[in-house]
């Protein structure tokens, strides 16, 4: 889709936040996130978008059917980072998928991983409630983290599925949370890193290498936004109801700590820069 070429003003977007060189390697062949020069909004050097006005490259630009809200529209770019990472873990019909962390991008990561076909989703997490809401939200099955035994929660894992998962698809950002998926995913089977945990880990390694257990990294997203946008504006995956709450461009400081604050048991929290 050439998106630019029928833009027009007073056109409703969703930015997609990074705009690669388009001319190096990585871009021509498709996997532009990995562009070296990548501009990208709220990584330094480069600012962030948190204005009333904001200039973007138009082909980063994403027209919004009427039907489709600015509140969807902003929330396609952490359901493109869940595309992506359902798409490097080949998940597809029939696929068993765990997801670690049932925080937001946990939640829609097992909302696409169901679009896609997945027969049955089990979601881990630390906290009751999100769990709850996991569950509301279509979890087959939801473990709650209670040891930091790694081989014990991945017993406690398979106990609570049917088999031992295909994929793993880890957001939690957590240590533990690769180091059990690694030991739960089934011998052949794959471990996504869509979640960020310490810069250096130790992992089972040698389980994974003799089971054939691939492990493959997520950096943000490429040419995941059309599909994105493609699951919520044909109403496959409801988004709506992660939205918790709401604040002017005003309370931007007070969103932020809503977001931070646990107690507040927000999961997205969303700043409008129009009002």
């Amino acid at each position: 889709m050439i998106n630019f070429f029928i833009l027009l003003v007073g056109d409703r977007v969703a930015i997609e936040p990074g705009v690669p060189c388009r001319l190096c390697r990585v871009c021509k062949e498709g996997r532009y996130n990995l562009c070296p020069d990548i501009k990208f909004c709220a990584t330094p050097p480069v600012d962030g978008n948190l204005g009333r006005y904001y200039t973007h490259a138009a082909d980063f630009c994403w027209k919004l059917p009427d039907h489709v809200s600015l509140d969807e529209g902003a929330m396609l770019e952490p359901l493109a980072v869940c595309v992506y990472g359902c798409q490097r873990g080949a998940v597809s019909v029939g696929s068993s998928v765990l997801v670690c962390g049932a925080g937001p991008v946990g939640i829609m990561t097992m909302l696409v991983a169901k679009t896609l076909g997945a027969s049955e989703v089990c979601i881990t997490d630390i906290d009751d409630n999100r769990l709850s809401f996991a569950k509301k939200m279509g979890a087959n099955y939801t473990v709650k983290v209670t040891t930091d035994d790694c081989q014990q929660l991945a017993s406690d894992i398979r106990n609570a599925m049917t088999s031992a998962p295909d994929v793993t698809l880890e957001c939690s950002g957590s240590d533990q949370s690769l180091k059990t998926g690694i030991l739960v995913t089934k011998s052949g089977g794959c471990v996504v890193l869509i979640g960020r945990g310490s810069l250096e880990v130790t992992i089972p390694i040698v389980n994974a290498a003799t089971r054939e257990v691939d492990i493959k990294g997520v950096f943000r997203y490429a040419n995941c936004y059309p599909k994105a946008l493609a699951m919520v504006a044909s109403g496959q995956i409801d988004v709506k109801p992660l939205i918790t709450h709401h604040f002017d461009l005003k309370e931007s400081l007070k969103a932020f700590e809503t977001a931070s604050n646990r107690d507040s048991s927000a999961i997205k929290v969303m700043i409008h820069c129009n009002q």
